[in-house]
């Protein structure tokens, strides 16, 4: 089981790339994190493998394994779920994702596969023409 959640306020992947490389600096093990108020009921198949995809842009362009889940509070003391997140990212095929909030489950069935190796660091498709393609189900 996989996780998809928006990232908000990035323009592309390396804008997530270079936000998580800054923000992981405030945990002590230097990982990335996502860090949410609701704790996922299906924790064990998610981290039985899972990944998190996420949409940038509207469209789902990216993934990061999940390594665990670790229990925080904030300054309000309120109990919220860490998602411990693999640094390495790992592009996707794009696959067209409206808004929502929070994150959603994504079953493996329905998550987009992962380019194919020396693929990764081509330059993306304008978000616009990668829109229209994958919603004619070309890409």
């Amino acid at each position: 089981m996989n996780l998809v959640k928006l990232s908000v306020g990035s323009e592309s992947v390396e804008d997530l790339i270079g936000w998580q490389a800054i923000y992981a600096k405030r945990w002590q093990d230097g990982l990335p994190r996502h860090v949410t108020r609701m704790w996922p009921k299906r924790e064990p198949e998610i981290l039985n493998g899972g990944s998190i995809y996420w949409v940038i842009k509207g469209l789902v362009q990216c993934r990061q394994r999940i390594l665990r889940m670790d229990e925080v509070y904030g300054e309000d003391e309120i109990r919220r779920c860490a998602i411990v997140l693999e640094p390495d990212i790992h592009r996707t095929h794009t696959a067209p994702k409206r808004p929502f909030q929070g994150w959603r489950y994504l079953k493996p069935e329905d998550t987009p596969a992962d380019l194919p190796e020396g693929r990764e660091s081509e330059e993306a498709l304008p978000t616009e023409l990668s829109q229209a393609l994958a919603e004619i189900g070309v890409i």
